[in-house]
């Protein structure tokens, strides 16, 4: 591998992009960092390089900004964009549609035509698992019927046939530089780096189940909600997917080394499950969380939110077959790696 490749990654200081720093920077990448911090902190990259060893270059710009992400451009010479910079809240996202589908998709238009005038057109994307909408079986694979339930799904989703009308565009121009397209559909992150630097640090109340789990068990938060016990689950709570976020982290720069292989030569846009094969219940991770920890952590059972489904999670078989990718961490890791950050930063990077 050329060790001089530099790559852009947009949302870089957040949860997932930070621990996809990290594994970059160490398999000898150059890494620049595009982040607006609306949902993210600095000192996330300064932690990023004291584990590494090894500097990376931060620009504070909105991907919305066509002009400041033309100058980053201009002066780099990236090879290829790793993609998370987005609004990520379900919630959020049924309150606030407008300024999702602003953020996210428009941000993703002005990024994807600021890489094509600078010719880079390779592409690793942060999609998302709400892409499958309610699956009527699990575990999913990528070639279930797409739909979403949310906003926050819904620009995930429209994201995706953009990137893929882009891909056939291509074919019918007979382009010579092709796009190189790799959609990463997550399943549940959860977990932090092991030296418990750095992690998920979610502004104002976290709105997912680990995070929170964590803030009730180190006392910041009085109990946990739990949306709804009459799903049609082993024990009536939602069944998620739970990934720990290095394995995640790691599954981006597999993404990464296949589009610069022979799968990727003739140019493609293809999409790929980044789960464990596993569900979990809520109350399950609560479960696991006390016998890891030995914290009691409270809890009350209210009513479902709108937007959330029963179960979700996926048949990784198409990652680990094309992308030689595969999960390495257990549950206990995620729980005990999760606990640990929260522990040492009790109120996270402040």
């Amino acid at each position: 591998m050329d060790t001089k490749r530099k790559i852009l990654v947009t949302g870089g200081a957040g949860y997932i992009g930070s621990h996809t720093c990290i594994e970059l920077l160490e398999s000898g990448y150059d890494v620049v960092v595009v982040d607006n911090l609306i949902n993210s902190h600095p000192e996330s990259l300064k932690r990023v390089e004291k584990i590494t060893g090894r500097s990376l270059n931060f620009l504070k710009i909105d991907i919305r900004d066509r002009d400041a992400l033309k100058k980053a451009f201009s002066e780099n010479n990236f090879q290829a964009v790793i993609h998370f910079a987005g609004l990520k809240a379900v919630g959020e996202s049924c309150q606030q549609p407008l300024n999702y589908y602003d953020n996210n998709v428009n941000g993703t238009l002005v990024l994807t035509e600021v890489m094509a005038d600078a010719g880079v057109r390779e592409l690793v994307f942060s999609s998302s698992a709400t892409v499958y909408g309610d699956p009527h079986t699990v575990p999913i694979t990528e070639d279930f019927p797409l739909s979403a339930t949310n906003p926050y799904g819904r620009s995930k989703l429209m994201i995706e046939e953009i990137l893929r009308d882009i891909s056939i565009s291509d074919k019918l121009s007979a382009n010579e530089n092709p796009w190189r397209i790799a959609l990463l559909r997550y399943f549940n992150p959860v977990g932090a780096h092991p030296s418990g630097l750095i992690g998920e640090d979610p502004n104002g109340i976290p709105n997912n189940l680990m995070p929170y789990i964590s803030q009730v068990a180190v006392g910041k938060l009085q109990q946990l909600s739990v949306f709804g016990n009459d799903y049609p689950t082993p024990d009536g709570t939602g069944v998620r997917d739970y990934i720990h976020v290095v394995d995640l982290a790691k599954g981006h720069l597999k993404a990464l080394q296949t589009l610069q292989g022979e799968k990727f030569s003739q140019g493609g846009c293809e999409a790929y499950n980044l789960g464990t094969g596993n569900g979990y219940s809520v109350l399950e991770m609560v479960d696991t969380f006390s016998k890891v920890t030995g914290k009691k952590v409270e809890y009350q059972i209210v009513s479902r939110r709108p937007g959330d489904i029963a179960q979700c999670f996926a048949d990784p078989g198409k990652a680990q077959q094309e992308l030689q990718w595969q999960t390495e961490k257990t549950l206990q890791d995620m729980v005990s790696d999760a606990w640990r950050w929260q522990e040492n930063n009790p109120s996270g990077f402040q």
